[in-house]
């Protein structure tokens, strides 16, 4: 099976190969690999690796922090092997069917931000409407949103009054963008974590601005 380690590692030479070569030692296969964020003197990357069966996955955690200064941040099953050309794709899918962009903005962007789910939405400050969803789409019905309406994309609060009981329970990580104007809106869910990082935010920004070109949903 394979899952999705999240790293956060001292950004020198030689820390990515000192993980890779002991993840090695459990027989795990490191299948794809993408670049979270860079700053100052530390790195987050997610690794897709493959475990042998039988092994555990907090054997990856054991593996990967054997090594100095490496830390990991969440491990999760992967939703579907890491390809490095599926942000691009997405673009290309908008762009080849403006009509349909709504749609495949939400149903695409689970797997770009390997979040657990995306919907693109309608809002007012009491109210919201499904518009088109993608990965394990939430029930929404009865949600009274308190991030409405959108004037910025943002990072949400997890345990804000508004998240339904099981998505705190599930530890739900949320973001949101507006699409065009602050009544359209991409919300992003990523149960169980980890948190979605600054450099996250920026795609799902890009992507939904782009969204809006495309299909016209520009004030």
């Amino acid at each position: 099976m394979s899952y999705v380690l999240r790293l956060v590692l001292p950004d020198r030479p030689g820390s990515l190969g000192a993980v890779a070569t002991a993840l090695g030692t459990l027989g795990a296969d490191i299948l794809a690999m993408d670049i979270v964020e860079r700053s100052v003197g530390h790195a987050v990357d997610d690794l897709v690796v493959d475990l042998p069966a039988g092994k555990q996955p907090d054997s990856l955690i054991t593996a990967a922090e054997s090594v100095p200064g490496v830390r990991v941040e969440s491990v999760r099953p992967d939703p579907g092997v890491a390809d490095s050309h599926r942000e691009w794709e997405l673009v290309e899918a908008l762009a080849s069917n403006p009509s349909k962009a709504l749609h495949t903005l939400a149903s695409r962007l689970p797997k770009v931000l390997r979040a657990g789910w995306a919907v693109v939405v309608r809002v007012t400050d009491a109210d919201i409407e499904l518009v088109a969803g993608g990965g394990g789409v939430p029930q929404l019905r009865g949600i009274v949103p308190g991030w409405a309406p959108v004037d910025k994309p943002a990072v949400l609060d997890p345990e804000a009054s508004w998240v339904p009981e099981d998505w705190k329970t599930l530890g739900t990580e949320m973001a949101v963008a507006p699409i065009g104007g602050p009544d359209l809106a991409v919300l992003v869910g990523r149960p169980g974590g980890p948190a979605i990082r600054d450099s996250e935010l920026a795609r799902l920004t890009h992507l939904a601005g782009l969204t809006a070109v495309v299909s016209g949903a520009t004030p």
